[in-house]
């Protein structure tokens, strides 16, 4: 029985039914009794749509931009303790800010001279050699039958068909180097003068954001720098290890130029992936000049000690850095290398701790959880807070409310921090 479209009042009259809003998606039957579907779309939806689809170009177009922005917050997040501790011993803020990029650019100056002229020599040197090593090892492979067809064809390689590509790889890579350079050069000039403009962008920040929520944001905001300066200290402590041991192990070999290329090896190897190769390889080479019983011992133990680093190290330090399990320390490694590369394993860990933070710092409830007593205790001091917040920034303006929320959540930190500790 068909459902009849009007209601009979007590009249006998008939009432019209209220008609419902029009859904996204309605179904219909027509004449001939088959079933339409049709998409109905609210213009309020279609500027949304629009306006998203927009938001999207717009990101994609300025994404080398938004990477700079990252690379400078990263750059101010790790520089920024040390500019507190230097206003800590009363040392004005713009002068310590001078101090520790002046420093930053010597120490970078410093690396770049120490390591760079010595491995273009020792670049120049192999090319030079590389006839008589070509020749060297071709003679040993010649030796066995397996590996007989090996040593033909590097007696009979010749690099005249390779010259003009070579030529076109090293210009296209000399041109992305220069690129990556000048981004870089970027972001630290961004990340110093966002420390210069720390309170004019701070008080920006909170306009823009109800007063409400500026408790919980300069907490997000103070978390966020403990997560960056935690995975600077990581990426250090790796690299310095690896330096150590790329140090004493050319050492022990007698290779030449070992400080040079440990140095090397420990700055490789902040990236990943690529950063093995480039950290074991000038090793490699390096190595040939002292036969080929040193070079397999170069070679495996870097490869074991890569190995020993990636699997071990790497989870053990960021997990406990970043306050992160060593299996999400893996995944989030795996994650970001095959969503961007190697672009993406190097922020993998720090957006990893920061969605983390921001579950715990938004009191986000996941389903399998239920509310402990902690949970409650931390919404009654949040509430506190916000109440101590909105009395003494009655009256005042964005940037100095910002300061006082800095203030109390800083406060807030030390009482937990004491409590942890007692």
């Amino acid at each position: 029985m068909k459902e009849n479209p009007t209601r009979t009042s007590g009249s006998g009259s008939h009432v019209p039914r209220a008609t419902p809003p029009a859904p996204l998606l309605a179904a219909a039957v027509g004449g001939d009794g088959a079933r339409r579907v049709r998409f109905e779309l609210s213009p309020k939806t279609m500027v949304a749509l629009v306006l998203v689809g927009a938001s999207l170009w717009l990101l994609i177009q300025l994404w080398p931009v938004l990477l700079v922005l990252v690379v400078a917050l990263l750059v101010a997040g790790t520089l920024s303790p040390v500019v507190r501790w230097l206003e800590a011993k009363r040392v004005r803020r713009g002068f310590g800010i001078a101090i520790v990029f002046t420093v930053f650019f010597i120490l970078a100056l410093l690396v770049v001279a120490l390591t760079i002229p010595t491995l273009v020599s020792q670049a120049a040197a192999l090319l030079e050699h590389e006839p008589a090593l070509r020749a060297r090892l071709a003679d040993r492979l010649a030796g066995s039958h397996l590996s007989a067809p090996l040593a033909h064809w590097l007696r009979g390689l010749k690099y005249d068909a390779l010259t003009g590509t070579i030529g076109a790889t090293a210009f296209a890579f000399s041109v992305r180097v220069f690129g990556a350079a000048a981004y870089g050069l970027s972001a630290l000039f961004l990340g110093l003068y966002i420390m210069i403009d720390r309170d004019r962008l701070r008080g920006g920040l909170f306009a823009v954001v109800p007063r409400s929520h500026h408790i919980r944001l300069s907490r997000i905001v103070m978390n966020l720098e403990t997560i960056v300066g935690a995975y600077i200290r990581g990426q250090i402590l790796t690299s310095l290890l690896m330096s150590i041991f790329t140090f004493v192990l050319l050492t022990a070999c007698g290779v030449e130029n070992a400080l040079a290329l440990a140095v090397f090896a420990g700055l490789a190897d902040v990236l990943p992936y690529i950063g093995a190769l480039l950290s074991v390889a000038p090793a490699v080479l390096a190595a040939l000049s002292r036969g080929p019983v040193v070079v397999i011992v170069v070679l495996v133990l870097m490869l074991a000690y890569e190995e020993f680093e990636s699997r071990v190290l790497v989870p053990r330090v960021y997990g406990r850095a970043l306050r992160l399990p060593a299996s999400v320390v893996m995944f989030a490694l795996l994650a970001g290398g095959t969503l961007m590369g190697i672009l993406g394993a190097l922020l993998a860990l720090p957006v990893a701790a920061a969605v983390m933070m921001l579950i715990a710092e938004l009191r986000v409830e996941l389903p399998g959880e239920q509310e402990q007593p902690v949970d409650a205790d931390l919404r009654e001091a949040d509430d506190r807070g916000e109440e101590e917040y909105e009395r003494r920034t009655e009256g005042v303006g964005a940037e100095e409310a910002a300061a006082i929320a800095v203030e109390i959540s800083a406060d807030r930190r030390k009482d937990e921090k004491a409590a942890v500790e007692g």
